[in-house]
């Protein structure tokens, strides 16, 4: 009897540990070596060269309208619109590509890098 209670805790306490998440391995899961290089301070333009897909065509505007960085990020698709960023159905992917990374650098899961040197052969 006593060996079908102590199998029975030990199931008890293995089953209630499992579900407790391990900080050690979220830690080596994001840890990383290697440094990406990032721009130190981020304008409209640097943001969208980053982006890339010919979103860069729009930098002149966008800076004009807004000034800096932090307004664009908080700006709205019919604000986009409006200023006629994307305005043609058929570049309208342009307005969901600045949404789209915009949103990720306020989450800071993105940010534009550094263009590589490139080597004189």
């Amino acid at each position: 009897m006593r060996f079908w209670f102590e199998e029975m805790a030990l199931r008890q306490l293995l089953s209630s540990n499992r579900n407790l998440p391990s900080n050690s391995a979220t830690f080596v899961a994001r840890y990383s070596s290697k440094s990406s290089p990032y721009h130190v301070k981020v304008g409209i333009p640097e943001f969208l060269n980053g982006i890339g897909n010919g979103v860069e065509t729009y930098a002149e505007k966008l800076e004009s309208k807004f000034g800096d960085l932090q307004n664009l990020l908080v700006a709205r698709s019919m604000k986009l619109k409006k200023i006629n960023v994307g305005g043609d159905p058929k570049v309208c992917k342009h307005r969901k590509l600045i949404l789209k990374y915009a949103h990720k650098y306020r989450l800071g899961l993105w940010r534009p890098r550094i263009e590589p040197p490139k080597s004189k052969k």
